[in-house]
């Protein structure tokens, strides 16, 4: 073999000798391609497999946390919610539309694998400033690709999240999400137990699209990177939605052993991963993989990430009837290989053994680094913020106008506008809200989910990053009625190898886990994503949460808008001197500086029981978390609905103007609610511990605000709103 093409294939020279330690010989090229993909960043977690460990994984609900393809909680009555969140940044940056397409099916795929019918689809995306052309085009194309396929296969994309800065501008993030429901009596992995059992690959054929996408994801971005546009999959949902249905009915019938989808490293991954979980191997003859093109290699085969295939187990006894299915579904199924004793992944081709090695080895045999780590440079200066060079707002009317024309706090409607948010008739909270909520139908609950990250907090604080991200996607499921139940997270990094980087990743986690352990929200899994730098300039930490929440009773659920004129508005929660990190601060001065809010997470909980327990008995209109641009502009997103005005007179209390209406103080709701509720509301307040103030009344057509007896901001709803829902469509025209 050629001296160093290891290299070429991203694998370390430490690596290789492994390699050749653990087989007694040198691979060939075909095996060496395999390690390659199977030790690649993306598919062995060998930079961040320690430190995951962290991570609270288990719970009363828990059936299935970190290690299959997604994790699964109970939610009563004999059901389950199934649910992941994974990253397609490379290829979409790459090739938009087919980049997030490619995602979105994939996550589904996770879902259906488990044994679970995908019930709605979220996202979360980040892009660079929308004065850049590419940057416009890029995002067109990443909407419109989760939209195509999310759209054409009937599942509703319900919610997520958008935002921009000039980090994301040569490598955009796009993490796609998924939720399913299933029995829990009905739940499937992917293992190949049963020695003989039949191996049967079915779904779309096998051509070249994907070879080395893993390995592709596993580096940086650079200028030469387009040249890898052909690692780029090519998706059709189409295909996908008679997979899906297809490989339900079998789970349903109880035909399948085994099933997991061929997803990243295509079928290398699927068949060693399936053989080290169930402690068997494998033998499996290329030969008998239906290709789309002629004269393709054993290693373009084994390599290929073509999508809409799945990888099955079946006995004897039902392979046939297997065949029918698949048949009767118009999808080619093809049965290469059966389940052996003896641990050995053995691959053949033209008559011969092209491959021959442990399947453990591949799946689980991967180094584990622990790389060095220290604290960045940049972040001492970044958090100091100076508030003495920075002038106070003095004119908050103009301030709040031109947040909610920011980017990162207007309207997302173009973006959901494109997506079915709607099909299978089951949502009944839109996006838009806090937290997207569907009907569970046959029985009287309900789903709420959300996805949530601010990146520019974990940049400047990574460990208060990491909570307040877990904190936020709690907060914003109980502010829909519901309770918060577990975690999937989508961790975006740079490169790990650089020690700042690695700084950073460990502090997010170790935040993350403390906010999760205080929230009872373990984590069931995810994905990490590292290399996202261009050039050498990395992402943002971004640590982007995925949260499920139940509600017990549908009819008790809870949105954001203003319902009643007349409602009293109260805050609940205490807005400190903070403006580090705001959206205040780098909207109107142009800085990204200063400490982020301060979580404390018992004030946390406290806030969150307090606002559950309202919604639960009946004392709420609406609700909504203060996030980003504070209250001022939590103010206004509550009266866009129905346009409903609001009146409100507060309290400077000691806090400089921009603090107190901009500022970004964590564990805050603000609440509208029926006059007669509120004693109990106070009730239930003080029991927590928490502060209550009455601010106003819900009514009129316009937004007035008065600070200290003076009235500060006095305009239309109709004017804010505009303003709000044409910042993003005017870019994108």
């Amino acid at each position: 073999m050629k001296a160093g093409i290891w290299r070429d294939l991203g694998l370390k020279d430490s690596e290789y000798e492994m390699i050749v330690a653990l087989l007694g010989r040198e691979p060939n090229f075909v095996e060496l391609g395999m390690y390659s993909v199977m030790w690649s960043e993306h598919c062995s977690y060998k930079n961040s497999r320690e430190v995951l460990r962290s991570f609270p994984t288990k719970g009363e609900r828990v059936l299935q946390g970190p290690g299959e393809n997604a994790g699964i909680v109970a939610i009563g009555d004999g059901l389950a919610v199934c649910f992941k969140i994974e990253s397609h940044n490379h290829p979409s940056a790459i090739e938009p539309y087919q980049g997030a397409a490619t995602g979105v099916g994939g996550i589904i795929r996770d879902i259906f694998t488990m044994g679970a019918r995908p019930i709605a689809l979220l996202n979360s995306l980040r892009f660079g400033p929308l004065s850049d052309l590419r940057v416009r085009y890029t995002m067109g194309g990443v909407v419109a690709g989760i939209a195509g396929y999310g759209n054409c296969i009937g599942i509703p994309t319900v919610g997520g999240e958008v935002y921009f800065d000039r980090c994301y501008q040569g490598n955009p993030l796009v993490n796609a999400m998924c939720v399913g429901l299933l029995e829990v009596d009905k739940i499937k992995r992917g293992r190949a137990a049963g020695v003989g059992n039949a191996v049967i690959l079915v779904g779309a054929r096998t051509g070249r699209d994907g070879i080395h996408g893993v390995t592709f994801a596993s580096e940086e971005l650079t200028a030469a990177s387009e040249e890898k546009r052909p690692a780029v999959q090519v998706g059709d949902p189409f295909m996908e939605k008679l997979l899906l249905e297809a490989c339900l009915e079998l789970i349903d019938n109880n035909d399948l052993v085994g099933i997991q989808d061929l997803g990243g490293a295509g079928l290398t991954c699927a068949a060693s991963e399936m053989a080290s979980r169930a402690g068997t191997g494998m033998e499996i003859e290329l030969d008998q993989v239906p290709r789309r093109e002629t004269g393709m290699s054993a290693y373009e085969i084994m390599l290929s990430e073509s999508q809409e295939r799945m990888l099955l187990v079946v006995e004897p006894a039902k392979e046939e009837r297997v065949h029918s299915v698949f048949r009767r579904w118009g999808l080619d199924a093809t049965t290469i290989g059966y389940v052996t004793a003896d641990g050995t992944l053995r691959v053949r081709f033209g008559g011969e053994v092209v491959a021959e090695v442990p399947a453990r080895s591949l799946a689980e045999d991967a180094p584990s680094y622990c790389p060095e780590y220290r604290e960045p440079a940049y972040r001492q200066a970044a958090l100091q913020l100076d508030l003495s060079g920075v002038p106070d707002v003095t004119d908050p009317a103009a301030a709040l106008g031109a947040l909610l024309a920011s980017p990162n706090i207007a309207s997302k409607e173009w973006v959901w506008r494109q997506y079915d948010h709607m099909v299978r008739t089951c949502t009944v909270v839109l996006p838009g809200s806090d937290a997207a909520v569907l009907r569970l139908r046959g029985t009287g609950k309900g789903l709420a989910m959300t996805c949530d990250c601010n990146s520019r907090y974990a940049y400047l604080d990574p460990y208060t990053g990491g909570k307040i991200a877990v904190a936020e996607a709690a907060r914003n499921l109980v502010c829909s009625g519901a309770e918060p139940l577990a975690v999937t997270d989508c961790l975006n990094f740079g490169n790990p190898e650089k020690p700042e980087i690695f700084w950073q990743f460990r502090e997010v986690v170790a935040g993350m886990s403390e906010a999760c352990r205080a929230l009872g929200t373990p984590v069931t899994g995810g994905n990490v994503s590292f290399y996202n730098e261009t050039n050498g300039e990395a992402v943002y930490p971004t640590p982007t949460v995925g949260m499920v929440g139940l509600l017990d009773d549908i009819e008790l659920r809870c949105t954001q808008d203003f319902k009643e004129t007349g409602d009293l508005i109260v805050l609940l929660g205490e807005t400190l001197p903070e403006l580090g990190g705001s959206e205040y601060l780098a909207v109107l001065h142009n800085q990204v500086c200063g400490h982020p809010p301060g979580l404390d997470l018992e004030k946390e909980l406290a806030l969150q029981k307090t606002v559950l327990a309202a919604i639960r008995r009946g004392l709420i209109a609406s609700a909504h978390d203060l996030s980003e641009g504070g209250l001022a502009v939590a103010l206004a997103e509550s009266c866009f609905g129905k346009c409903l005005g609001a009146s409100i007179t507060v309290s400077s209390s000691g806090l400089r103007m921009d603090q107190l209406l901009f500022g970004e103080s964590q564990s805050r709701v603000l609440l509208s609610l029926p006059e007669g509720n509120l004693a109990a509301l106070r009730a239930l307040a003080a029991a927590n511990a928490l502060p209550l103030q009455v601010l106003g009344r819900v009514g009129g057509e316009r937004l007035q605000i008065t600070v200290d007896s003076r009235l500060l901001v006095d305009l239309p709803v109709t004017v804010l709103r505009e303003k709000w829902q044409e910042a993003i469509a005017c870019h994108m025209k």
